[in-house]
């Protein structure tokens, strides 16, 4: 049995590699492989992005946003109005040539076939292993410098993200030294208030909630599958007052929602094996209308789409709400990088890929991507107020809601949580609704872990492990099956038996 197994997992292997060639192939005839001629003085910049994941502008008058700070239109695409601001301010012509990317491995996969790009936006885990297989070019000294006008990045990060992007390193040096953030959020369960209670909710344990058997999505990806399997099973020591109370308890969080050993490794398959019988589907995507249509009560989301997903069912009257983790959550990122390859030691270029962040990261580019996007920009805007502005403008109370609460977010826009600047009046339900989900809690970042770039080792047992669920599990296989197996196999001694018998009196 265990051969026949090894042989469809090495045949499974062969075809995800397979396919895995083909996206990455299909890669190459992307946009910036159909290089236009362009005149000598303009300058080609290739961005590589997600899809729909910038602001294409042709906002009509009902989409402005009108803020306190003033308001806010997006009339042309950012990436036009990056080539407009950039040939003002600098006096160069500039080409953005724009492309898309599916996956962090469809990215990867481009970038080892030869592609070549100068600003990418990959995931936080695909950042790491860039930066630890040398892929990046470091930003320039002054790109911090925050007493240069157009240096908005680094004028306006939020400080939160700032002191993640300082603090964790790859070979000794910080992801600030290679990455500059764009979107980031967290993961949590989007829940129907209806059938599902909050306490039911906030763990990760409900994704093997048999109560809501063939109600709840789960994503359909290694990395997020395993975190939320991680929380389960050790939900107990990870909301256990003398883990959560020991000195270096982010350290240890961050530890054990990393754990790769084989033991644990084994553990996850297992538990996710249970879970894959439980849910109703592991999805990418389909779970927003499953949730909107009622087929499932529960579905594990990232903040973005949660949003979203509770958006288009308040459209419906029909509430959602947003519950995260007591174990932990996931914070994520996407962020802008320049890759060596593309950039080549062209200070031309790089200033021009330096400034096409800094562009975006003008608190008003900042909201208007946000609003394009709905996910939450990594830009709380400095001494410009137009960011918070904005989370005031989609969140804050009226004068005719009667109950309302103090909702603090001094951590992100200033790095102070008890920034009185900073707390906005709200709707007590945006306490477990949209603006939970788009700006959380200080308290809920304080259990929020990264998960870490794995090495080839980890990759590939992890890998394996995600096959086997996905792909085989054998207590789906029904009883009648290991009958007839039993059968078969009794036969085949039976008639080894008897051909050994024959042939000894022949």
């Amino acid at each position: 049995m265990n051969k026949i197994i090894g042989k469809i997992n090495a045949l499974i292997l062969s075809a995800l590699m397979i396919v895995s060639g083909t996206a990455a192939v299909t890669g190459v005839f992307n946009t910036n492989r159909l290089t236009a001629v362009a005149a000598d003085d303009t300058i080609i910049l290739r961005v590589c992005n997600w899809e729909e994941y910038i602001d294409t502008g042709d906002w009509s008058d009902d989409d402005i946003i009108d803020l306190e700070s003033g308001s806010i239109k997006g009339e042309n695409s950012i990436i036009t109005d990056f080539e407009n601001w950039y040939y003002e301010n600098y006096g160069k012509k500039i080409k953005v040539q724009y492309s898309c990317l599916g996956t962090n491995e469809e990215l990867y996969n481009m970038l080892t076939l030869g592609d070549d790009y100068d600003v990418i936006c990959p995931s936080e885990y695909m950042i790491m292993k860039l930066m630890a297989e040398d892929w990046l070019e470091p930003f320039s000294d002054d790109f911090y410098d925050t007493s240069i006008a157009n240096n908005y990045y680094a004028k306006g990060v939020s400080p939160f993200i700032k002191k993640t992007f300082d603090e964790n390193k790859i070979n000794g040096e910080s992801w600030s030294r290679y990455a500059a953030g764009y979107m980031w959020g967290i993961t949590g369960i989007v829940y129907n208030p209806d059938k599902v209670t909050e306490k039911e909710a906030s763990t990760w344990t409900i994704i093997d909630n048999s109560k809501f058997r063939r109600q709840i999505t789960i994503k359909d990806n290694v990395r997020d599958s395993m975190f939320a399997a991680v929380g389960a099973i050790k939900s107990d020591k990870l909301k256990s007052a003398s883990f959560i109370n020991s000195p270096d308890y982010r350290e240890k969080l961050a530890e054990e929602m990393n754990d790769t050993s084989e033991a644990n490794v084994d553990r996850i398959q297992e538990y996710l094996q249970s879970v894959k019988n439980n849910a109703y589907s592991f999805e990418t995507d389909s779970a927003k209308t499953d949730m909107i249509t009622g087929k499932v009560v529960a579905g594990y989301q990232w903040s973005g789409d949660a949003v979203y997903t509770m958006d288009q069912a308040d459209e419906d009257d029909f509430q959602l709400n947003f519950a995260v983790p007591e174990e932990c959550t996931n914070l994520y990122f996407d962020g802008w990088v320049m890759l060596k390859s593309g950039i080549n030691g062209n200070s031309e270029k790089k200033q021009a890929a330096q400034s096409f962040i800094n562009f975006l990261s003008k608190p008003e580019n900042a909201v208007r991507n946000m609003s394009y996007i709905g996910y939450t920009s990594v830009i709380s805007g400095g001494d410009s107020d137009v960011v918070f502005d904005y989370v005031k403008w989609n969140y804050g109370a009226d004068e005719s809601d009667t109950d309302v609460v103090d909702y603090p977010l001094g951590y992100f826009f200033s790095g102070d949580s008890d920034d009185e600047r900073y707390i906005l009046k709200v709707p007590e339900e945006q306490t477990y609704r949209q603006l939970s989900a788009q700006y959380p809690t200080q308290e809920v970042m304080d259990r929020s872990a990264i998960m870490q770039y794995f090495d080839a080792e980890e990759t590939t047992r992890i890998n394996q492990m995600w096959i086997n669920v996905r792909c085989y599990n054998i207590k789906n296989v029904p009883v009648w099956v290991w009958v007839l197996a039993g059968i078969i196999v009794v036969a085949l001694i039976a008639l080894s038996v008897k051909l050994k018998i024959n042939k000894k009196y022949d």
